[in-house]
């Protein structure tokens, strides 16, 4: 029986079984190959590859847990949550540094510097958790080379988070976004030079550009929760311009 997954706003997904099916594209197989390169370097919290079903779709295991929505329960901002998802980057970063090979196709454009494979949606909202605690991360299909801070600056927005204080998703808690910061980098490993304020002009950077990206695709396809994202971005990325001006 096949059973509609939640979210999926840019590709449909669902479950059959104890397996995810989404709808495949020119990246795909590249994905595939990204997800058993992991594996077989010993990445135990990313799916595993199952090539393509009958319809032509891509297949993945299916990774048992709860994954948050919004709004995210508070636990998901336990200091835990964030140095596990800054160290699971770290060793996805790592691993990929000569990844990238002339023919592979990836979803995502390529951003310059192309140090390494950045996850490109690594959130709460794509981890997977038991008990709280982090067990995996999915959604892989809009990875792609990048820089490492590019990947590390989204995080850091979703998970800090750095958000402006009327943003819907931004949490009622008090949060030491200094501390949480510092953690964040720390975990992910000083030795590559990211400061923070290199990593805050990224993350401007980033939602500038996934605004645009965004909104361009919920023109496409009109639909009305992506152009809500897209504002969300931009409302966002000019909160951070005024606090760093």
């Amino acid at each position: 029986m096949e059973k509609p997954l939640k979210g999926g706003h840019m590709t449909p997904v669902s479950r059959v079984g104890g397996e995810v099916r989404r709808e495949s594209g020119p990246w795909s197989s590249t994905v595939q190959t990204l997800l058993t390169h992991l594996k077989d370097n010993g990445v135990d919290w990313c799916p595993e590859p199952l090539g393509w079903d009958e319809g032509g779709r891509e297949a993945l295991t299916y990774l048992k847990g709860k994954v948050p929505t919004y709004p995210l329960p508070d636990w998901v901002y336990d200091e835990s949550v964030l140095t596990t998802a800054a160290t699971w980057m770290r060793q996805l970063h790592d691993l990929t540094v000569d990844f990238d090979r002339p023919g592979m196709r990836w979803r995502s454009p390529r951003q310059q510097p192309a140090e390494v494979i950045c996850h490109n949606d690594f959130a709460p909202y794509n981890m997977v958790f038991k008990n709280h605690e982090p067990v995996g991360l999915i959604d892989w299909d809009f990875a792609g080379p990048g820089p490492r801070v590019w990947d590390l600056a989204y995080l850091a927005y979703r998970l800090a988070p750095l958000m402006r204080p009327s943003n819907p998703d931004a949490p009622d808690l008090s949060l030491k976004l200094e501390r949480r910061i510092g953690l964040l980098l720390e975990a992910y490993g000083t030795d590559v030079g990211i400061s923070v304020p290199q990593l805050l002009l990224t993350v401007i950077d980033r939602l500038d550009d996934l605004a645009d990206m965004t909104k361009g695709h919920a023109k496409a396809t009109k639909n009305d929760a992506l152009a809500k994202d897209a504002h969300n971005y931009s409302r966002d990325a000019e909160y951070l311009k005024s606090l760093l001006k």
